[in-house]
This record gives C-alpha cells, sequence and structure tokens, in this order.
C-alpha cells in the first residue's frame, strides 16, 4: 500500500478507539436547531436508554455546530467504515 491508505495498524487503533468510547448512537443537539432551551450538547444514547449528556467547549466556548456535527457522525460511522474497509480487502485479496 501507498502512504496515501490507512495502514492496518492505524485501523486497528481506530478500533480500539471506538471499543474504548462509550456507545453510540451519538447526536448532536443544537440549540436553535433540535432544541430551544439551553447549551448544544451531544446526546449519547437512544431516548429510551440515554447516557450522560457530552458538552464539547473550545477556551473561547461552545463549539461549533460543525464540530458537534462531525464529533457525533465520527462516532456513528467510523465503526461501519472500518467494517466496509475490511470487507473490501478481503475481497481484493481473494
Amino acid at each position: 500500500m501507498n502512504e496515501h491508505h490507512v495502514s492496518d495498524a492505524e485501523i486497528d487503533k481506530l478500533r480500539r478507539l471506538c471499543a474504548s468510547a462509550t456507545p453510540g448512537p451519538w447526536r448532536a443537539m443544537v440549540e436553535g436547531r433540535d432544541h430551544t432551551a439551553g447549551d448544544s450538547f451531544i446526546m449519547i444514547g437512544r431516548d429510551d436508554d440515554r447516557d450522560e449528556d457530552m458538552y464539547v467547549t473550545r477556551d473561547s466556548g461552545p463549539a461549533s455546530t460543525s464540530d458537534l456535527d462531525f464529533i457525533a457522525a465520527a462516532r456513528n460511522y467510523l465503526p461501519r467504515l472500518l467494517d466496509e474497509i475490511a470487507e473490501l480487502r478481503r475481497k481484493c485479496e481473494t
């Protein structure tokens, strides 16, 4: 593989990170877009089985809507993308 491909070691590291993070789904809840009272946050878990909410801040204040959306999407989609990479690599080996 060339330098632009994700190495097996990088995939293993990403899988470990996914496994050790709080399980999904994660959903960005942006004040004014997804709810009308309080701060923006990441909702963790399903409506009927929630974990603690996650508040993400920067030195200057709350994280941006784009950053919250990205963090939640990364948690939700990264495991699936890693599985797809593994499946595609298996198919290429045969």
